[in-house]
């Protein structure tokens, strides 16, 4: 199973509902709070090229944020990107 990291915050909603996703399907991840990580938030704009939360990386993978990630599991292609 791929690593998979959420840059997110604790005022963001969309945040909590990406965690949450991941969590009803048993995956563990990794959560960088930008707010209060020293350079993370620039990290993020870095690796992903956007400053909105959350950012979903599975792997090296940009997923993008919790719409995408939900369009990805609507489609049936979380689990393969996961577990690729």
């Amino acid at each position: 199973m791929k690593k998979i990291t959420v840059y997110s915050t604790g005022l963001c909603p969309y945040c909590y509902q990406a965690k949450d996703l991941l969590q009803s399907k048993g995956y563990d991840f990794e959560e960088i709070d930008v707010m209060f990580t020293p350079g993370k938030r620039d990290e993020m704009i870095t690796r992903s090229g956007r400053r909105t939360v959350p950012q979903i990386f599975v792997g090296d993978t940009h997923v993008g944020g919790f719409d995408d990630m939900y369009a990805l599991e609507q489609a049936g292609k979380l689990d393969p990107l996961v577990q690729a």
